[in-house]
């Protein structure tokens, strides 16, 4: 009986190892957010959302992400960035501006998909048209169901959710708004590397 254990033991440690490199991202499909506190690892999904996907990948090899602040961040919700145009400004950062910014490229038709936002989710921010995404994004702190299938969800954090967990909260009066920021240090592609 100890032997039939051990050995059902066996196969379900296999399953789950196997299980759990069969969701790891392959370099290509990895982005790499470098903050002040460490790396943050995402799964990017092209099986959901492709253009987003590649959006993002060509932002990042482009270095327009580098620098590029955390503005919106609310505490047991999201913590959003990609603000290209206005979030990496060294000097004169003003909360105000950012978070209206996109990049030059034109915005994305929407990719929704019945993803779920869960703690670590990574979605496109857009405005009230839901073709209207570009370069910004969120991280999950949580849950958030009221998302789900109404923004694109483009990846899932592997690893380093504890550095997101450290970026500095923003005013709620000022539906997150953040003065200095953290920021984005670095953005790559794992296959870049």
């Amino acid at each position: 009986m100890r032997s039939t254990l051990l050995a059902a033991l066996v196969v379900v440690l296999i399953a789950g190892l196997s299980a759990a490199s069969a969701n790891a991202a392959e370099p290509e499909n990895t982005l790499i957010i470098e903050l002040e506190t460490g790396a943050v690892e995402i799964a990017l999904r092209p099986d959901l959302a492709p253009q987003h996907v590649e959006r993002i990948k060509q932002l990042a090899r482009d270095g327009a992400y580098d620098n590029v602040a955390f503005h919106r961040v609310i505490d047991g919700f999201m913590a959003q960035t990609g603000d290209v145009q206005f979030g990496d400004m060294e000097d004169g950062f003003n909360p105000q501006r950012a978070g209206t910014g996109s990049s030059e490229l034109p915005n994305l038709p929407a990719e929704f998909s019945d993803a779920s936002f869960e703690r670590g989710t990574v979605g496109m921010a857009r405005a009230q048209d839901p073709n209207s995404a570009n370069s910004q994004f969120f991280i999950m702190f949580a849950p958030a169901p009221h998302l789900d299938g109404g923004y694109t969800v483009v990846g899932q954090v592997e690893s380093g959710m504890e550095h997101v967990d450290q970026l500095k909260k923003g005013d709620p009066a000022t539906n997150g708004a953040v003065d200095q920021p953290d920021r984005m240090l670095r953005v790559t592609v794992a296959a870049d590397e």
